[in-house]
């Protein structure tokens, strides 16, 4: 299998593939700065849950080895944690590295260290999810997801994608139907790119035919990724990811979520606590550069929305299938 570099750290600095001129360019950014991951993240040149918080973890990184006193690097951390509010796995990564702080101090080949930890961290998890996920996939057989939740959400081989990936070095065939996920594309530009890339049937439709696919075509499961997962197993993704599990429970078809322990916020009761990030109205009102709506038009744009657990066949973790009901299960689980 080939895989993207979504990110790499080189000794004194992190690279990163430049999403968003996928799938025309593959270009790589270097990051110096804690203020350039910030600005990468914020911009979604490095996007999905599991690849912010290793991206977050450089950022920090980079802010102990630039910064001149334990104030400055307090200041970074707060930058970095404020820029996206909705991915759990930058919580998670800033949570571990003010513990760090606490514990150690300002001692910068430590906060290194842990970024890279987290960045293996992050790989295994995925190999794993990947390995159990595929146990529910079957020869011969069509999928759905949304968004991308591959190699490029993740500092691995992706979660929703890495279960198509495992199936594949077992021989299994499958074909996957790519909802193009707008308004950014992460679906048309990144997952059928990255599918294609690997050897994968994808299929490429507009998000308004998943309705209808799911009706005439015989889709034997649907899996995504998730940004965060509320202690009662409510699941926040990308937006569309709901309308999708209700036309997967219309049609009799199972819907899982597949995400590490990382992704996990056991402090929130439900998804009704989780923040929604809305994003700017531009990349509604323009399509490619191109103003594709009317101009002083009213416009939401909210990037994420939230799956009930009532939705969901199960959640696919690095330590097993969590299945209904989700609460006590979850509850277990180390984050």
């Amino acid at each position: 299998m080939v895989w993207a570099d979504t990110i790499k750290w080189c000794g004194d600095y992190a690279e990163l593939i430049d999403q968003r001129k996928l799938p025309h360019e593959e270009v790589y950014v270097e990051i110096k700065s804690a203020e350039e991951m910030y600005t990468a993240i914020k911009d979604m040149l490095i996007r999905g849950a599991p690849a912010i918080g290793v991206a977050a973890g450089y950022g920090i990184a980079l802010a102990a080895l630039n910064g001149e006193d334990r104030a400055s690097l307090e200041r970074d951390i707060f930058l970095i944690e404020s820029a996206r509010p909705t991915a759990y796995n930058l919580f998670y990564t800033v949570k571990r590295m003010r513990k760090l702080l606490k514990r150690e101090g300002l001692k910068p080949s430590l906060f290194v260290e842990e970024a890279i930890k987290i960045h293996e961290e992050d790989k295994k998890l995925t190999e794993l999810l990947g390995e159990k996920g595929s146990e529910l996939i079957k020869d011969s057989s069509l999928y759905m997801t949304i968004c991308n939740a591959g190699a490029l959400a993740t500092g691995g081989i992706g979660t929703a994608l890495s279960v198509f990936y495992k199936a594949k070095e077992k021989g299994k065939e499958i074909t996957v139907f790519v909802p193009e996920t707008r308004p950014f594309l992460q679906g048309a530009r990144l997952t059928a790119w990255e599918l294609k890339k690997n050897g994968i049937k994808a299929i490429l439709i507009v998000d308004g035919a998943i309705a209808h696919i799911m009706k005439t075509e015989e889709i034997d499961g649907v899996f995504t990724g998730a940004d965060r997962i509320a202690k009662n197993g409510d699941t926040a993704n990308k937006i569309g990811t709901y309308s999708l599990s209700l036309s997967a429970r219309e049609q009799g078809v199972p819907f899982y979520i597949v995400a590490p322990s990382t992704t996990f916020d056991l402090d929130i009761k439900s998804g009704n606590d989780i923040p929604i990030e809305e994003r700017n109205i531009k990349e509604v009102t323009n399509f490619m550069g191109v103003q594709s709506a009317p101009e002083n038009i009213s416009v939401r744009n909210p990037a994420f929305d939230v799956t009930p657990h009532e939705l969901i066949s199960g959640i696919i973790t690095e330590k097993g299938i969590i299945s209904p009901p989700f609460e006590e299960k979850i509850s277990e689980i180390e984050c």
